[in-house]
């Protein structure tokens, strides 16, 4: 009965993956609404504070997982993939608050074409994650597993898409763009949302692995 009540019990890590996934979407609905409303100071000023607050919401869950490594003995799989997999998501939100913050301090002007495009598939990515998250519970089911799987390679062409438009816009704005200012601003903002699709694939990487080995 003491040995019982002594050993610390397995973590709900697979809900707060879950969780952080949540936010992890909503973040990049947030952006994705201040990209189409941003000629509306007001609005725009909105959508910033729900991207901050999905991200401070993950930031949250991300504390709560580490802090359950370090106190439970047993976990559903091994400890450095959840501790990985966490901070990979995280990067994600972190990277989605970034491409916010960067538009308003560069004072970017108008949206693109290219932004609207990149924002989109890293909408997308986002989804697709948080779609494979809710399979990792069940990847002893062999169907289950299966899904992940296919799940991640459909991330890995979201983010080949996202790579696409970002040579195509980077071609455009060299070409077209003559205010330097504009195209360093520019440049800055096509990065970090190609960025996103990046970091989405990584955790497409991590998923697979973890389905791979556990299932």
């Amino acid at each position: 009965m003491l040995f019982g009540k002594l050993l610390p019990k397995e973590g709900n890590f697979f809900e707060l993956f879950n969780q952080h996934a949540e936010r992890i979407v909503e973040a990049a609905r947030a952006f994705s609404n201040l990209v189409a409303n941003y000629n509306d100071v007001h609005l725009r000023e909105k959508y910033n504070r729900d991207v901050d607050n999905a991200e401070h919401a993950a930031d949250r869950v991300t504390q709560e997982v580490n802090r359950l490594i370090h106190t439970t003995f047993i976990t559903p799989i091994d400890r450095e993939q959840i501790h990985a997999l966490i901070n990979l998501m995280d990067d994600v939100a972190d990277l989605i608050q970034d491409s916010a913050e960067t538009m308003a301090l560069y004072d970017v002007r108008h949206m693109t074409e290219e932004i609207s495009r990149l924002t989109d598939l890293s909408v997308r990515c986002c989804e697709r994650v948080q779609d494979a998250v809710k399979l990792l519970a069940r990847i002893g089911e062999p169907a289950v597993a299966e899904s992940a799987l296919k799940t991640c390679e459909e991330i890995d062409r979201l983010e080949s898409d996202a790579d696409r438009v970002m040579r195509s816009a980077m071609s455009k704005l060299f070409r077209d763009e003559p205010d330097v200012r504009e195209l360093i601003k520019l440049k800055a903002i096509y990065e970090l949302l190609e960025t996103i699709t990046d970091k989405c694939e990584d955790v497409a990487n991590q998923i697979e692995g973890i389905v791979l080995e556990n299932s």
